[in-house]
Formats: structure tokens, sequence, C-alpha cells
């Protein structure tokens, strides 16, 4: 991760729920786009969280991000950043043993993330007994937001507390849909938050809208691609606008 960013192109992915070929796809559609229009400038990718669950292939999904970040070891101008969505956060409780956790996890997509693990006639419990570590030790290592202070982005997987940010904790960062985030207009009243742009997902929208007060701009980028949407990501240049790119189901 390089030292500062101020030169660094971002690309924000929206939530992939299992969808292993079409991130595999939005990767590639980055890097044509990079090459197209900011070639030889640093980028760096970053997901938004929610990489398992409703989808098939979430096993294939963390492989193609491991992927991914070991070709940005390979290079100089490539790096990768990934941020825990409140999915993850349901699935490691669930198989530390939380049996709330558990029943909510399995009927929100968790029995899809366990096929994709299976190796044989495995029943649930004995696939859940023998997940994979190196998985769950990633999962578990992800941080819950990504603060980039020279550029003032916030990148996030549901969104913040604008009252409290910077130190609102994990909970509104994993799982907010509240008003408060979502109306741009009363982060003013916020200076801590005022002028920052924050990337998000979570909460799944119909069409990219950048929403916008007073320098302050709220994106977000999950267009419900695990529900026939396209999976999405943002284009952050240092100069310019943000642009969409997008896999279609």
């Amino acid at each position: 991760m390089p030292d500062t960013f101020d030169a660094t192109v971002f690309y924000a992915v929206g939530d992939i729920h299992g969808l292993a070929d079409r991130l595999s796809a939005l990767h590639a559609e980055i890097f044509n786009h990079h090459d197209a229009h900011h070639a030889g400038a640093p980028a760096c990718i970053v997901h938004l969280g929610d990489y398992v669950d409703r989808g098939e292939n979430s096993r294939g999904v963390i492989e193609a991000i491991w992927a991914l970040e070991a070709k940005a070891e390979e290079t100089d101008w490539l790096s990768v950043k990934s941020i825990l969505g409140n999915h993850e956060q349901m699935m490691l409780e669930a198989l530390g043993g939380d049996t709330s956790y558990l029943v909510s996890w399995l009927r929100n997509g968790g029995r899809d993330t366990l096929e994709s693990y299976r190796k044989g006639d495995e029943d649930l419990d004995e696939i859940m007994l023998n997940m994979p570590k190196d998985h769950l030790n990633w999962l578990s290592g992800l941080p819950d937001i990504f603060v980039v202070e020279d550029r003032r982005f916030v990148f996030v997987h549901a969104g913040v507390e604008p009252a409290m940010f910077p130190d609102d904790g994990q909970e509104p960062h994993l799982w907010t849909r509240s008003q408060r985030f979502f109306d741009v207009t009363r982060w003013s009243k916020r200076p801590k938050l005022a002028g920052y742009t924050v990337v998000h997902g979570h909460t799944p929208v119909e069409e990219t809208k950048i929403v916008e007060h007073n320098g302050a701009r709220r994106i977000n980028v999950d267009l419900g691609a695990c529900y026939g949407g396209p999976l999405t990501a943002v284009a952050l240049p240092p100069v310019g606008e943000p642009t969409f790119i997008q896999i279609p189901a």
C-alpha cells in the first residue's frame, strides 16, 4: 500500500455475494478502463464487503480477490483493499458457535456459501467444521472501514453515523440504513464529515447516483447484483468526475 494516494485512481466494488465469475469480469473491465483512461497512474481496488452468501460461489469470490492481491504484489502501481461486510460478520459469528447468528446467516444465504465449500456428500454440519482456516482467518482480519485522509474518502460497507464519525464504531459501518447517513444535507452540521466522499454498498438501489451537498458526497455502488442487477464499481480519479463500471447479469 502506498504512503500517499494523491495520484491514485480508486475503484470501489459493491456487494458481490458469491458472484465469482462476474467479479473476475469486473476486475478485467477495471483494468481495461484504467489502461484506456489512466495509464501510468497508480490504482487501488477497494472491495466494500459482502463477498459471501446468496450467489453460488462465495469460495470463488475470496479466491478471485486473492488472485488480485497476488497480481498487486507483482506490480508497483496496483494495490488492493478489502473491507468487512455484515454477511462476513454473520458468517464468522455463526461458525464461531453463536447460534443466534447461525439461524440468521443460514436464512440470508449462508447455505449457498456452505455449498460452495462442499467437496462431496458431507452434510452442512461437516462442511462448517471443515471450513478452510485460511479463508476464515482472512475474513476475520478485514477492517470495517478504510479512510483516505489525503483524498477525504471513506470506504465502508454500509455507512457511518454522521454524529459520531470517526468514532462511530463497527455497527453502523456494517449495518446502517439510517436516514441520518443517507441524507447528505445533514452532514454539513458535522464538521468531521463535511467535505468527505463516502462510498458504500449494503442497501441495493436501482441506478447509480451521486448524492452531493456542500462538497460532501455519498456514492452507493450496490446495484443488487445478487438480485439480477449489475455488479458495479465506481472509478474515482484525482481529477475529474467519478465513472461507473458495470458487469450486467
